[in-house]
């Protein structure tokens, strides 16, 4: 348990980033520009002082159990130009400019597709 107050956490100025039991936070890549969201990654806390050091999205990938850079492969970075936190620390909120698809299946955001009854439908652009 932390020593840190709900009130300290929730209320004060301090940055006290609330890690889960995996030692992860919800990172959510919001586009600067058009305010989509282009994609939803976990950051652990090398990740996140990687993100503040460098301004480009770092991210922890729970399946390879590895820290990552977006874009190392494909040249797709995601420039942070903020970080928002929520309410209570556990996640946090990049404004980014894109450099490149944020998907890695080359689709602009991952959130490429809507619901409709039982159906995935492509969202067109």
């Amino acid at each position: 348990m932390s020593d840190v107050s709900v009130a300290e956490r929730e209320q004060g100025k301090a940055f006290l980033p609330r890690f889960d039991a995996n030692g992860l936070l919800i990172a959510i890549a919001v586009d600067a520009a058009s305010r989509e969201i282009l994609m939803v990654a976990y950051m652990n806390a090398e990740a996140l002082a990687k993100t503040r050091e460098t301004k480009i999205a770092h991210f922890y990938s729970r399946s390879r159990q590895a820290l990552w850079m977006k874009g190392e492969t494909s040249g797709h970075f995601l420039h942070v130009e903020e970080m928002r936190v929520d309410c209570d620390q556990d996640a946090i909120e990049l404004t980014v400019r894109p450099q490149g698809p944020a998907c890695h299946t080359g689709a602009r955001s991952c959130f490429y597709r809507r619901l409709d009854g039982e159906e995935l439908v492509p969202i067109g652009d």
